[in-house]
């Protein structure tokens, strides 16, 4: 392979994991509005707004792409609603646990579980070169997240005395359903195929299948945030004089979690044919980083004690070498 198309691939990758780092910061800064305010416009702007505007500047027509992979578009809407339980999860557990722990915990488990599935899928289980230096990127990736977790843990008994059991357990939900994602778009890969058939860029291509998977993915997020607002009669909030900088540090978190999924996108196939599963934890490791970084500069380890200071660097530590074991992974194909 030309080693132009894994730089390529790794530089995209990277700057996905920092876009997926940085997305719940506005989140943690939000005053005025509740949750589910801000979840909701952040929803709306990700998985409607952004898939249907990208979609629609390569020219539209996703119905040919639908009738030529039928099955592979049923795998996108299907996986992509799954996931919109565990995107609530997630939103959840950021609010419980912080931006950091939230982070490490649920892309962690993702990464693992999303990583190996695709190439159990393509059957590319094995112990090449490439496949090795993959399973050493993922186990470094585990015990970065076990060192930042264990950190999370010690932070919280030292500022509260207890750990937060439920955001811990939404955290942990949330990954187990966030690498579906993942396999829905490896088992949706043909859709992308069929587009490049029809005459799409690759990336264009790709865009078809975030377009059914984040618009499946947004019905039960839209439902669960409707049915909060509802209960606590606050849809005024969404009007109310002074709301703008809500309105726009929501619409901000969209804009760069759904950056950073067209961001996967493109990069996935310069990864070679080990893409998904290369590029899954290399963005996930660098979005990781980068939370843990922001939950410095929000301060949420203030009054940790220097055990935890401790874990929580080395577990960014053992995440740059997983990016630069997955980065290895992609140079030896």
């Amino acid at each position: 392979m030309d080693n132009a198309l894994p730089a390529s691939g790794l530089f995209l990758a990277l700057a996905s994991g920092l876009a997926n780092g940085l997305f719940t910061t506005p989140l943690k800064l939000e005053r005025r509005w509740r949750w589910e305010h801000t979840w909701a416009v952040f929803i709306v702007t990700s998985c409607l707004v952004m898939p249907a505007a990208m979609v629609a500047a390569a020219g539209g027509g996703v119905r040919a792409v639908i009738q030529a992979a039928p099955a592979a578009s049923g795998w996108a809407v299907g996986f992509g609603f799954l996931w919109g339980f565990g995107a609530i999860c997630f939103g959840l557990s950021v609010k419980h646990i912080g931006v950091s722990m939230a982070n490490s915990l649920v892309l962690g488990v993702s990464s693992a579980v999303g990583s190996i599935t695709p190439l159990a899928l393509r059957h590319s289980l094995g112990f090449g070169e490439s496949q090795i230096w993959l399973y050493l990127g993922i186990l470094a990736f585990v015990l970065g997240v076990a060192s930042c977790g264990r950190a999370g843990v010690l932070r919280d008994r030292s500022q509260t005395g207890a750990s937060t059991a439920t955001g811990y357990l939404l955290a942990l939900t949330s990954g187990l359903m966030s690498a579906i994602f993942n396999i829905g778009y490896t088992l949706a890969l043909p859709m992308a195929a069929a587009g490049e058939r029809l005459g799409d860029a690759p990336f264009p291509a790709a865009n078809r299948i975030w377009l059914l998977m984040l618009g499946a993915g947004a019905v039960p997020n839209l439902v669960y945030c409707g049915m909060l607002i509802q209960r606590g009669r606050s849809a005024s909030l969404l009007a109310a004089p002074g709301t703008a900088a809500s309105w726009g540090r929501a619409a901000l978190m969209g804009l760069l979690w759904g950056g950073s999924i067209f961001l996967y996108g493109a990069a996935a196939p310069l990864l070679g044919k080990f893409g998904p599963a290369l590029g899954w934890p290399i963005s996930l490791a660098a979005g990781l980083v980068t939370a843990n970084l922001m939950g410095v500069w929000l301060k949420e380890w203030r009054g940790a004690g220097r055990s935890a200071v401790r874990l929580m660097w080395a577990g960014l530590g053992w995440l740059g070498g997983a990016i630069v074991f997955c980065a290895a992974a992609g140079f030896a194909q």
